[in-house]
């Protein structure tokens, strides 16, 4: 094995495996906004692209089977450099409603939403790979911080250097372009060093598997597991789509009228900000007492604090700090009761074949963000913004239903350190 200094890697990686994914599931949604796109459409359109990572355990073990980890880590990258100036060449030249404007477009997004899939399963398994154990537990932290710092990396450096673009370029087209150009190049950068920092482990090669998926669905309890990972998040699942357009929509059409850069220093500074504090704080708040014992302040967490985009629809007039402040309230909320989804999946997916069996979890998790994305925008087109709000703190209630499914399964004490 070619040994490398974990810290030489480890952390870029993991920063590395969050950006295209950041990419696909949310520079999408700012980026077909600004382009004239509707919310229903661009809400439907944008949540399909989830689909890769719901069925991504279905092709994780071709990629155990052809060449190693590590090619397939390399590979994935350097698809993705050429994929992002794919990209930057396929924005329409205006700005349009039609769907058929960006055709080019969405067809490079489910691309480089395929591509990222293959990426984190090659990136999960080298991991493993090219650490000891005792390695392996001593930087889950840190690869999960320098994840969660790609989503500030993106939504924040990448949508506020587009914004600035816009003001300065006066198209919309040409900003983005340009950014996605930069952003290419970037990542061309990324995958050289990686090509020099990755190790070699000897253990990195192709091998033949067979996954059995048929045993985790006879496990006790396992359908009412993952009815639960389908309903806990609704009520964020709901927002997620619709926030964005909401924030930069005008406040004739009962929007905020943030301006990109605006949007980009609210919802994807402060509010990445926000999700990463109420994550760790979460993970502390579990080691403290358990699960078990905070799972219905994380699920009250979790969903009420949604009551500040109702608010904001109410009176659109809110200065932006106390815009910010609202958004980082509800991204804190976020991240403190996400906690509780990531830790059953875990406790779901325990024993043997739990590989295998946490990807499965994974995938009803992609699922429950993709399905109600599907309608968000015709219901919010129907409703108007006031009405969605409303809507989405109604749905709050099937967050605490599903608790019901899985209390009493979680043993008293897990998730205590």
């Amino acid at each position: 094995m070619k040994r490398r200094n974990p810290w030489l890697w480890v952390p870029s990686l993991y920063f590395t495996e969050g950006v295209p994914y950041f990419v696909v599931n949310s520079i999408s949604v700012i980026l077909l906004k600004r382009l004239g796109m509707g919310n229903a459409s661009m809400a439907a359109w944008t949540s399909l692209l989830y689909l890769p990572w719901l069925i991504k355990p279905f092709w994780g073990p071709f990629v155990d089977r052809v060449k190693t980890k590590r090619w397939w880590v390399l590979s994935m990258q350097g698809a993705m450099v050429l994929l992002f100036l794919a990209l930057a060449l396929s924005l329409p030249k205006g700005i349009g409603a039609e769907v058929g404007l960006f055709r080019w477009t969405l067809l490079v997004f489910s691309l480089t939403a395929f591509v990222s899939a293959t990426h984190d399963i090659a990136i999960d398994g080298f991991y493993m790979l090219g650490l000891s154990g005792k390695e392996q537990s001593l930087f889950v932290g840190i690869r999960t911080a320098f994840y969660r710092l790609s989503n500030l990396f993106v939504q924040g450096g990448v949508v506020v250097v587009a914004g600035v673009l816009e003001l300065r370029m006066g198209s919309v087209p040409e900003a983005w372009r340009m950014t996605l150009g930069g952003l290419a190049l970037v990542w061309a950068l990324f995958t050289l060093y990686h090509s020099w920092a990755l190790p070699r482990p000897a253990s990195d090669r192709s091998v033949t598997l067979r996954q059995n998926f048929s045993s985790f669905f006879r496990r006790k309890g396992v359908w009412a597991g993952l009815l639960f990972i389908l309903l806990y998040r609704l009520p964020e699942a709901l927002a997620l789509k619709i926030v964005p357009a909401f924030l930069v929509d005008p406040r004739e059409a009962g929007g905020m009228g943030l301006s990109t850069v605006d949007f980009g220093l609210v919802n994807n500074t402060v509010g990445v900000v926000g999700i990463v504090a109420g994550g760790i704080l979460g993970g502390v708040v579990v080691s403290r007492w358990g699960l078990r014992k905070v799972l219905w302040p994380m699920a009250l967490s979790l969903t009420l604090p949604c009551a500040v985009y109702l608010w904001m629809a109410l009176d659109p007039s809110l200065p932006l700090p106390l815009v910010g402040a609202c958004v980082a309230l509800e991204q804190l909320g976020y991240g403190f009761g996400f906690t509780a989804v990531t830790l059953y999946m875990i406790h779901l997916s325990d024993g043997p074949g739990k590989t295998a069996h946490y990807a499965l979890c994974t995938a009803f998790m992609a699922a429950s963000m993709m399905l109600p994305g599907l309608v968000a925008g015709y219901l919010e087109e129907a409703l108007g913004y006031r009405g969605y709000f409303a809507l989405v703190l109604l749905s709050c209630s099937v967050t605490f239903a599903s608790l019901l499914l899985i209390y009493r399964s979680i043993p008293d004490g897990f998730g205590r350190e």
